[in-house]
């Protein structure tokens, strides 16, 4: 079964492909030639990502699906959230992102966040939706050069590195991503 990512993300891409069975095979936007940019104004991670997939779905008529993540700080009132790619201004700029969090987390004890990922899998025209959420602390400085966004700065819980110095093989085992792609896989395993 030839699914299409809503994502031309090289990371993601990697995380899912290294997740889901080896019968269904996941495409990207640009494996297809989709050049439309993806409406992201639902104001929700679980709506941004339902808007990507419905917004394919129509384009393309094709069994399909969408992410959208975030970071919640719970000392900053769960900011980014669904802010989180463009935390420090309108442009995706990771080392700017992870640069205003450490400064709005200076002198605050209380680090604990977790990353909190929502697809959305449109098949046959229905919609289904999956989560994952890894708990864990943002780190006082970064950490590690693997994975990207704000990875240097997120210890998992369990764990003592971030996301960024830990092997990605456990990265993928263990990411909010990977625990939203593992239940969205269980449900195409048993469905299709």
């Amino acid at each position: 079964m030839d699914l299409i990512f809503a994502s031309n993300n090289a990371h993601k891409l990697e995380e899912i492909r290294a997740v889901v069975s080896d019968n269904i095979d996941i495409v990207s936007l640009n494996e297809i030639g989709f050049t439309t940019e993806l409406p992201e104004t639902s104001g929700t991670i679980p709506g941004n990502a339902l808007q990507k997939a419905e917004t394919l779905y129509k384009a393309t008529r094709r069994n399909c699906f969408a992410d959208d993540s975030g970071l919640e700080v719970f000392a900053l009132d769960n900011r980014p959230g669904v802010d989180t790619a463009h935390y420090a201004g309108g442009e995706r700029n990771a080392e700017a992102n992870n640069n205003k969090l450490l400064k709005e987390l200076e002198g605050v004890t209380d680090r604990s966040a977790r990353f909190i990922t929502v697809i959305s899998l449109i098949v046959d025209g229905k919609a289904h939706e999956f989560t994952g959420e890894i708990k864990g602390r943002i780190a006082l400085q970064k950490e590690g050069t693997g994975g990207f966004g704000y990875d240097p700065l997120f210890i998992p819980e369990g764990f003592d590195n971030s996301f960024a110095a830990l092997p990605q093989e456990i990265k993928n085992e263990i990411s909010h991503r990977a625990r939203a792609v593992h239940a969205m896989n269980k449900w195409l395993r048993n469905n299709c």
